[in-house]
């Protein structure tokens, strides 16, 4: 017994010796408490909820939104459950071989600050945002290696930079759990300094099918020899060949998918990002996956040749870059149809394809980069982004290559290589240059146009920070770079972008409520100077561009202020005071242009707004009431065309009944005639086309009255359909295919009193008249 009592008093010594931290620095290990307060009052500029379905937006023109007590998961270096063996090594309880410590007995366990635990993603290469320990108290360097789920890829490792650190992870469809290790300098002060400090996390994978793909296509002439530029050391390291093409291209791919997929989180809209067509083959986003020849999933790279040599593709070039504007872009023709012949499509299909053209080549003598263009467009079956691969070999190959690639302060040399407009003048810059400025035409691909920051001006030349924490001497700016790169220093895409790619089809999530097939928007200008703007797919954002204003500086941001209708409104009301405040005075008193977006990706364009809200919108009816007029559709520009008008005698007479409607059409809207019980009738437009017209009969009997109009219009009014209280509909009478769709509803607290617009040889011009 006395042998026992002395065994057990020399464990209790033992004990409290080893959690005093007696051994260590002072303050070089926390205690429990205040582990725990450091992990939940480190400010982060990454906010991570408890729901990726239910976001706060953190950057706003680059600041910081304040938070309170981050949803972090610290854990040991392993859990009970985990199938990691555990041993003893000279007293210390070890798992793989590592010293197991608790969460109470070290603050230096990894934080993940950018995602939260269990959350919903839908890209397989993710990025990380994270700390290490309390960088306001305590500067850290180190590694941080991630260990994937079971083994499923290989482990990467990423430098960890004044206590913060980023990475690329990998992840397989379902449930992930992964470890962050953290390793801090050999020479370190912390305790047990060849210790791992480890966090477990869990990230869920759901792979997206239903949305389409972003199309990834490597260009040849047909006599291509399927090589990029690169200098001689390059070649002799890793070639220059197809294979490496493709590899680069698709690791470029991946990266764009990382950086959009952050952004948007960033900016409240989910982990929502464009994915890829994928195909089983050799993997090569692990250069291990390389040389072992594992098989995986990823992003397949259509190869396709045009039916233009290689030399005509650079005579093309030239032509382009020096010729007549009729060439400007005869290679971006060239490439839509090689993949519209690629990709066989049907009339009515849609394809989204990103194009690396391989034959760009750096011509020494004339200092010019032959066959390779920029261009980026959302119009037309194909939408299509072509960028050049003089920049090619700089890029990364694999994942374990992303921030040795952005690393790399190589000297251009121009005997080899081009150094594009002089801001590629080393490795690391290059890679920029070429992996983003692709990425800008592909904003351009999915209809983003130029702004004043982000991706869609230039500001890609600091692609390289969103991967790296650390950033290496600029050629461009002759400057040092930062030593410490952090979310706010990044590049990013503007918030007008990413409100295109919320309502973009490629950005879909399974969660998404079905988006209306009506995308029209209509204007109502009515008293007061307030303006009703109306659309059942729901209005989204307004951008308000001042006179001289070629790019959008101000603008108005409705998404995420209605969750019963996709996060947008059906109706908002403005008021011409407001829309000019927006603007800097000396603007305020000239013309402003707006551009109304939708919910279904429609756009209504209001090119002067004080025409919109002048008295000219107001229309008299009987009795002192005030009318007033939608914006109108058609262009009213036909031969003879003239202004045509009819209020509704039921309005200003409340004992007649409107009884019928009868449409005038052929291939066009020829009138309207409106029949009441007094068998009285008005005429908007002319009795022509079909003899006799199409009658729609009213019940009013049961009170059904006329709701509105459903209208295809282009140049001129194509079609009508007559809608009723009841949710009748008259079917579409002249061309149901004509033009393009616009849905004529009076908004909340209004009715209709008649119709306004203008004839020719048909109706070439239309709009509601509404009143209370």
């Amino acid at each position: 017994m006395p042998f026992f009592k002395e065994l057990r008093q020399r464990s209790r010594a033992s004990f409290r010796t080893t959690n005093s931290g007696d051994s260590a620095p002072q303050g070089a290990v926390a205690s429990s408490n205040q582990s725990t307060m450091s992990a939940q009052s480190t400010p982060s500029p990454v906010r991570s909820t408890a729901s990726s379905s239910n976001l706060t937006n953190v950057f706003r023109n680059g600041t910081t939104t304040p938070q309170s007590q981050p949803s972090l998961h610290l854990a040991a270096i392993a859990s009970p459950k985990s199938n990691s063996s555990n041993n003893m090594t000279n007293g210390t309880p070890t798992v793989n071989g590592y010293p197991r410590l608790s969460q109470s007995a070290t603050p230096y366990m990894p934080r993940i600050v950018s995602i939260s635990e269990n959350s919903w993603v839908h890209q397989k290469v993710l990025l990380i945002y994270g700390q290490v320990g309390d960088p306001r108290q305590r500067s850290m360097d180190g590694t941080l290696t991630v260990h994937h789920h079971q083994d499923s890829f290989p482990s990467t490792s990423w430098p960890v930079t004044g206590s913060h650190f980023k990475a690329l992870v990998h992840l397989v469809p379902g449930s992930n759990r992964l470890r962050f290790d953290y390793a801090p300098p050999k020479r370190s002060s912390i305790v047990g300094s060849p210790v791992n400090f480890s966090t477990w996390f869990n990230i869920n994978y759901l792979p997206l099918s239903n949305a389409p793909p972003l199309d990834l296509v490597i260009l040849l002439g047909k006599d291509s020899e399927g090589t990029y530029d690169a200098v001689p050391e390059r070649k002799q390291r890793e070639g220059n060949d197809l294979t490496m093409a493709v590899r680069k291209y698709r690791m470029a791919a991946y990266l764009w998918q990382a950086f959009t997929g952050e952004q948007m989180f960033r900016n409240s809209f989910g982990r929502r990002c464009f994915r890829f067509e994928e195909e089983w083959q050799v993997g090569t986003l692990s250069c291990r996956d390389t040389r072992a020849g594992r098989m995986r999933n990823e992003a397949k790279v259509h190869i396709v040749r045009t039916e233009k040599t290689v030399a005509e593709l650079r005579d093309l070039n030239l032509a382009q870059q020096y010729g007549p504007a009729t060439n400007k872009d005869g290679l971006f023709r060239i490439a839509k149809d090689a993949v519209r012949a690629h990709f066989g499509l049907q009339p009515g299909q849609e394809r989204y394809v990103a194009v690396l053209l391989l034959d760009s080549h750096w011509d020494t003598e004339a200092q010019t980069i032959t066959g390779h263009a920029a261009a980026g467009s959302g119009g037309d079956d194909i939408k299509l982004a072509i960028f050049g691969s003089h920049c090619l070999q700089s890029y990364p190959c694999c994942i374990e290559e992303v921030v040795p690639a952005f690393s790399d302060c190589t000297r251009t040399d121009t005997r080899f290589v081009a150094n594009d407009c002089g801001e590629a003048g080393s490795n690391w810059e290059a890679a920029n240059i070429g992996i983003g400025a692709h990425l800008h035409e592909v904003g351009h691909l999915f209809g983003c146009p130029h702004q004043e920051s982000g991706i869609m001006l230039r500001d890609y030349v600091r692609f390289n920070r969103t991967f790296t924490t650390r950033e290496p001497y600029s050629t461009r700016t002759k400057s040092q770079g930062m030593r410490l790169c952090l979310p706010t220093d990044e590049c990013q895409w503007h918030r007008l972008d990413v409100l295109r790619f919320r309502f973009h089809p490629c950005f879909r999530l399974p969660s998404d409520p079905p988006v209306h097939s009506e995308s029209s928007i209509q204007i109502w200008p009515v008293e007061n100077g307030k303006i009703l703007i109306t659309a059942v797919s729901g209005v989204a954002f307004i951008e308000v561009y001042g006179q001289g204003d070629d790019i959008c500086k101000h603008f108005i941001d409705f998404a995420n202020a209605d969750s019963s209708n996709n996060g947008v409104p059906r109706q908002v009301t403005v008021t011409e005071a407001e829309l000019r405040q927006l603007l800097p005075v000396h603007q305020q008193r000239k013309k402003i242009r707006l551009e109304i977006y939708s919910g279904g990706r429609g756009r209504q364009t209001i090119h002067d707004l004080g025409n919109l809200t002048s008295k000219e919108s107001a229309v008299k009816l009987a009795k002192g009431q005030v009318g007033y007029r939608c914006n109108a559709l058609g262009c009213s520009k036909l031969e003879g065309s003239q202004p045509v008008q009819v209020i509704l005698s039921s309005v200003y007479e409340p004992s007649k009944l409107l009884t019928s409607i009868k449409v005038y059409h052929g291939a066009a809207l020829d009138g309207i005639e409106f029949f009441y019980d007094d068998a009285t009738s008005q005429l908007f437009g002319k009795r022509g086309g079909k003899p006799g017209g199409d009658e729609f009969v009213l019940d009013t009997r049961r009170g059904e009255i006329l709701m509105g109009f459903y209208v295809r219009a282009g140049f001129w009014i194509d079609g009508i359909e007559i809608l009723t209280s009841f949710g009748r509909k008259s079917g579409i009478y002249g061309n149901a295919t004509g033009g393009s769709g616009h849905l004529l509803i009076p908004p909340r607290g209004y009715s209709i009193a008649g119709v306004s617009g203008s004839c020719g040889a048909w109706v070439d011009g239309l709009s509601l008249i509404i009143t209370h």
